[in-house]
């Protein structure tokens, strides 16, 4: 089990750049794919980047070429860096580690894009 901490949420102008962070309690070296998703109310959690233990990295059709996800195994963090913030970015990020036995989530951290 790892247990998961995200921050850096907050408010941002459109427009506007913002880096989350996610930083577990335990080495991420071996965990197969970090993941950050988000969630606004009435929709289900939507899967927005991830990296793999191999450095492979998939994105969401709605945040690529905006968004950017990186690793930092000497650190055990997860980065999500979004920039060109759109007000339909307002959501809870979370941050996802799979292990291939079990998923482990924190406890998400808020970003709201607005003028």
């Amino acid at each position: 089990q790892v247990q998961l901490v995200e921050s850096g949420g907050g408010l941002v102008q459109p427009g506007g750049s913002l880096r989350i962070s996610c930083a577990a309690s335990r080495s991420i070296s071996r965990i197969l794919v970090m993941g950050w998703y988000r969630q606004t109310p009435g929709k289900q959690r939507e899967l927005i980047a991830a990296v793999t233990s191999g450095g492979r990295r998939n994105y969401a059709d709605s945040v690529k070429g905006r968004f950017t996800i990186s690793r930092d195994t000497a650190k055990n963090t997860v980065d999500l860096q979004m920039n060109s913030l759109k007000p339909e970015d307002t959501a809870v990020y979370y941050c996802k580690a799979d292990d291939g036995r079990r998923d482990d989530w924190g406890q998400g951290t808020q970003v709201i894009v607005s003028s």
